[in-house]
């Protein structure tokens, strides 16, 4: 099998403050993962390890079957990090060709300009580009040499809409070429969307790896909802044994749970003055919300 990335029982410390702690994972070639959690869950760290910025405290990190910190990896490695600035007195072309000049074989500017959305701005100072186009040509540049794995972290911060989707379009283009992408996102619609892996990490630990749908599945519950009537006791749906959670916006209410049947018959054999009512499954959100609120990281 080919894994792309491998981390074997990785623990992190930095004085007694474990970061990451025994944590396992292999990554295979042409995956898209996601790799989620709040803050301090441990996913700045893994990805420094995982890119050689930082080295196990004990377990072993392998990155194209090599030790990350090799130089001649980095050749085939794009990464876009939060906080990057951009060269200084540069036009965007210029920083193009800059990074493609630090790589043997680097894609075409024009196809670099396509990709990020930046054909318009290639004379543009880098500088003053706004953050969502800093952020594209940040991508590019992280394009610069056709690498193998792509390191992504918050890439579509300060991104508006039509910017977003061009750039997920450009990202699966370059999934189904057989590389491989490593996503670290707030956004969970853009994990669901263009990840077939997520990982869910807590408390320095991971705490589920599946697909998008696996783990929707599992955690995220199925979703009763419906407009009350005024005399509606809401209060007493959270008492019913297979209601996860409910919410409720004025007189809509989503009600969560682990079998929406019985919760459909309860609301139907107690005449409740309900109306709009629809049933589906419950969301990527809604998982993670679940998974990450249990104190032990398990549902």
């Amino acid at each position: 099998m080919n894994h792309v990335i491998q981390l074997e029982r990785v623990t992190k410390l930095f004085g007694s403050f474990s970061a990451i702690s025994d944590v396992s994972l292999a990554v295979e070639s042409g995956q898209a993962v996601s790799l989620l959690g709040p803050n301090g869950a441990g996913k700045t760290t893994s990805i420094a390890i995982m890119l050689g910025l930082q080295h196990p405290s004990t377990g072993k990190a392998k990155l194209l079957g090599k030790n990350p910190g090799d130089a001649k990896i980095h050749e085939k490695i794009g990464v876009v990090l939060q906080n990057v600035s951009v060269p200084d007195r540069l036009t965007v072309t210029e920083c193009l060709n800059l990074f493609r000049g630090f790589y043997p074989h680097p894609l075409p500017l024009s196809h670099l300009l396509a990709i990020a959305g930046l054909e318009e701005d290639a004379q543009k100072m880098a500088q003053s580009l706004s953050g969502g186009k800093t952020r594209r040509l940040q991508f590019a540049l992280a394009m610069a040499g056709d690498p193998e794995v792509l390191f992504l972290d918050e890439p579509t911060v300060g991104m508006d809409v039509a910017s977003k989707r061009q750039f997920w379009d450009a990202l699966r283009e370059f999934v189904t070429e057989g590389k491989t992408l490593i996503l670290t996102t707030h956004d969970l619609q853009e994990a669901d969307v263009m990840t077939d892996r997520v990982v869910v990490m807590n408390r320095g630990r991971i705490i589920a790896d599946a697909s998008p749908e696996q783990i929707k599945m599992e955690f995220g519950g199925r979703q009763v909802s419906f407009v009350a009537g005024t005399d509606s006791p809401i209060p007493t749906l959270r008492g019913w044994a297979e209601v996860i959670d409910v919410q409720t916006a004025g007189r809509q209410v989503t009600v969560v749970t682990r079998d929406s049947d019985v919760t459909l018959r309860r609301l139907i054999r107690d005449n409740w003055d309900i109306r709009d009512i629809t049933v589906g499954g419950g969301g990527l959100e809604e998982a993670f919300v679940r998974l990450t609120n249990d104190k032990e990281g398990k549902s």
